[in-house]
């Protein structure tokens, strides 16, 4: 074992705190009772803290631990973690990106057939029984449809090969435009108004809290439906729980919320709108190379500091 204390912020799998506490002197604060206790007990010694993709690591916290030395994240997403308090102490961040790119972009795309030819309604239509009295309603082509991604980022390109492949047409907008074969639109008000589908993929945090607002909902329209596999944050709720009462937009696919796992009673009793309990990364291989690297990030760190997957604003 190493001569390391780790603070766990957040619950997690076994396969990922097994090897953990094998390795490392870890105390976990998620589960503690008292956790004001604990930390008097253990702060000084913390030199390592692991949290998870969704946790919000307060600075209060951190002032707590002045040994502390690295925080790695159990996700891709990091927007729980105050990067710009960490840059100031030198405290590393790192995530687990490129191991669930593939997941997160299938589920991006389960959305768009979900939204578009009512699988889950003609799942139900046969269960009840419905078939033999009657033919099931048509529903909507996808291909020669459009898409637009909002972050064209690595789960950004993953969704738009895949959707190209089903024969949509691509555009994406981010701070700059990028060296790939699809459409680039700088105003996000006017990729909404250009496509069928508005795909959220674009980091979470404060510089994206609440993008897809009012006034972007409009702009997609009654042709538009809107897809997020980001981060909850990134969605004004209350406006989009408006637009879809209203007709604004024709639908949504959602695998993230504000205020997981509470959903907006109003979704729940919408039809045209498909519910995923944050389901992007949860498979077992991908869970597992995500605990895997996250525990690899550690050991990079406290043996010899080899290569770190570090976040890129702090890379």
């Amino acid at each position: 074992m190493k001569d390391v204390d780790i603070l766990i912020t957040a619950p997690l799998p076994s396969f990922l705190r097994e090897p953990l506490e094998a390795d490392y002197r870890c105390h976990d604060y998620a589960a503690a009772s008292d956790k004001e206790a604990l930390l008097r007990d253990v702060a000084p010694r913390i030199r390592g803290l692991v949290q998870g993709g969704g946790t919000v690591t307060p600075t209060t916290l951190l002032d707590a631990l002045p040994a502390l030395e690295i925080i790695s994240v159990f996700g891709v997403g990091y927007d729980g973690v105050p990067t710009g308090y960490c840059r100031e102490r030198d405290i590393k961040v790192t995530n687990t990106p490129d191991v669930l790119t593939d997941d997160v972009a299938d589920v991006a795309v389960a959305l768009i057939l979900m939204t578009s030819r009512d699988f889950i309604g003609a799942n139900r239509f046969v269960r009840e029984g419905h078939w033999t009295r009657r033919s099931p309603a048509l529903t909507a082509k996808l291909s020669g449809r459009s898409v637009g991604i909002v972050g064209l980022g690595r789960i950004g390109k993953a969704i738009a090969q895949r959707v190209e492949a089903m024969g949509m047409n691509v555009a994406y907008t981010g701070r700059k435009p990028q060296d790939v074969a699809y459409r680039y639109v700088p105003d996000l008000a006017t990729l909404a108004g250009d496509v069928d589908f508005l795909v959220i993929a674009c980091p979470g945090g404060e510089a994206t809290r609440r993008l897809i607002d009012a006034r972007i909902l409009a702009a997609l329209g009654k042709k538009g439906t809107l897809i997020n596999i980001a981060r909850g944050s990134i969605i004004d709720e209350t406006a989009l729980v408006e637009a879809l009462a209203n007709g604004t937009i024709r639908g949504a696919g959602l695998d993230v919320f504000e205020n997981e796992p509470h959903v907006p009673q109003a979704l729940l009793a919408m039809d045209h709108v498909v519910l995923l309990p944050h389901v992007g990364s949860a498979t077992r291989e991908t869970r597992q190379a995500m605990g895997d690297l996250c525990k690899a990030n550690l050991d990079a760190w406290f043996d010899e500091h080899r290569t770190l997957t570090l976040v890129p604003e702090l890379g």
